[in-house]
């Protein structure tokens, strides 16, 4: 039920500043208000949401300029995450956690046509992969810095928007070639290919947030196609 009224917020459904009612979302999503409530809370929690005592839930409205700042400072941590990944080198368990995510990405590829209760899936892959070479570094100092950059929502790996085939799978073909940096302990490579990688998402989900080939800085249109 989250992943539906997630899909539903990072897909337009719901205008900048349009109040969540629990009990219009309970009767659209047939069910009771205690699931409803919960999953307010945590997408609240993951930024998606603004919460007011007394007045509830209500639609984040997500400036560009705010998300490629987030976008610019994820690439040159991230870079440097994998740079660190690479030279300390995967444990056993990172590695099995990369391939079997990069393993999921590929099935889920495999059929040409997702769905939309395929972003759920793709999400656990994606954030699986950027979180496990954050963890292969070794900082927590870095660790930190990202999550901070992760406080503007769209800019998580955990919340997917542009979910076009094809953008899915030229990110997901870049997280092949990141790993197979990264075990091949090509630190440079490695660093540069993840830039690369955070700035293209970077571009393609400011051109689908405003439908337009350029990232000016101009509010979110809630309402955007993705």
């Amino acid at each position: 039920m989250i992943e539906t009224l997630r899909s539903a917020i990072l897909g337009g459904e719901f205008a900048p500043g349009e109040r969540l009612h629990e009990v219009k979302l309970t009767a659209r999503l047939g069910v009771s208000r205690t699931p409803v409530r919960s999953a307010l809370q945590k997408l609240a929690s993951e930024g998606l949401l603004d919460y007011a005592p007394n007045r509830g839930y209500a639609m984040r409205d997500f400036p560009v300029d705010e998300i490629i700042s987030a976008y610019e400072v994820r690439a040159v941590l991230e870079g440097l995450a994998a740079r660190l990944a690479t030279e300390r080198g995967l444990t056993a368990v990172h590695r099995a956690l990369l391939e079997r995510a990069l393993a999921d990405g590929d099935q889920l590829l495999a059929g040409g046509a997702l769905s939309p209760v395929d972003r759920g899936v793709y999400r656990d892959v994606n954030s699986t992969i950027h979180e496990t070479i954050h963890a292969a570094a070794g900082s927590r100092m870095l660790a930190d810095m990202v999550r901070l950059c992760q406080h503007v929502p769209v800019s998580s790996p955990r919340n997917v928007v542009a979910f076009e085939v094809r953008d899915v799978r030229r990110r997901h073909d870049d997280h092949h070639r990141i790993v197979e940096a990264i075990l091949s302990r090509e630190s440079w490579r490695a660093e540069m290919l993840m830039r690369d990688h955070v700035a293209s998402v970077k571009t393609s989900l400011i051109r689908s947030l405003t439908g337009s080939s350029t990232a000016e800085a101009a509010p979110v249109d809630g309402r955007a196609s993705v």
